[in-house]
């Protein structure tokens, strides 16, 4: 699945991951507002909901991709994450603590997974530059979300691609890897972004509206509160009192 916005604008081509979430679309303004024409590129991998795959088309559109495109990857059929398989999202109601183990809503790969997909789309792009939204400080505790991992990655890039043998040079971004959740909120509204469009909960409902107890909504909702900024996320009736 794919969409073509505009394709007219001028610079350097981009490719960046864009989960529907906050992080993603705060990179993907970032991207815009470095002169990139940004390709954007969402994953539809078995997750538990795809209310955040709507997200995404907003987000793509509402800053300004020249392309969304949305490919579809079977994780599920592996399982082995809450967000993959029959397996319950821990939240705060169960005692679980942010950050203590790698939570069971790791998904085993993904963001290599991902990020190989927007390296075969930006090498035939005649890309260079690769955009995510992985963050170190204010996160779940995933082991692909850390600096060794983006390093490693990129380094990759730079042997295993046509391109990268030829002479080209690869990078992948993560500017926000060492940003706070309320630096990430800030930055946000500073390059205009709607965090209203955006979907981070874990176990959204189709509507998109949020659980309001997973790890990806407390620290979406710390992240607002230690910026001083109302809260625009759209709860369900279960996560209010």
């Amino acid at each position: 699945m794919s969409a073509d916005f505009d394709n007219t604008a001028a610079g350097k081509p981009a490719v960046a991951l864009v989960s529907g979430g906050m992080d993603s679309a705060v990179v993907l303004a970032i991207a815009r507002e470095q002169g990139h024409l940004v390709h954007a590129l969402s994953v539809r991998y078995g997750q538990r909901h795809t209310s955040e795959l709507d997200a995404a088309a907003r987000v793509a559109r509402m800053l300004g991709a020249s392309q969304h495109k949305t490919v579809n990857v079977d994780l599920r059929s592996f399982g082995g994450s809450a967000l993959t398989a029959d397996i319950a999202v821990p939240t705060d109601a169960d005692g679980h603590a942010i950050g203590a183990v790698i939570p069971s809503t790791y998904v085993p790969a993904r963001n290599t997974i991902m990020l190989s997909l927007a390296l075969g789309w930006a090498e035939v792009l005649s890309a260079t530059d690769l955009y995510c939204g992985v963050n170190a400080v204010d996160y779940s505790g995933y082991p692909d979300c850390r600096p060794e991992f983006i390093d490693a990655f990129e380094a990759l890039a730079n042997v295993a691609t046509k391109a990268g043998v030829e002479g080209s040079r690869f990078r992948v971004h993560a500017p926000l890897l060492r940003m706070s959740k309320a630096d990430i909120v800030r930055e946000g509204l500073r390059l205009g972004v709607d965090f209203s469009q955006t979907v981070s909960c874990y176990q959204a409902d189709a509507e998109g509206r949020a659980c309001g107890h997973c790890d990806a909504c407390r620290l979406r909702a710390q992240g607002f509160n230690d910026a001083g900024v109302r809260d625009p996320t759209r709860y369900a009736a279960s996560a209010i009192g």
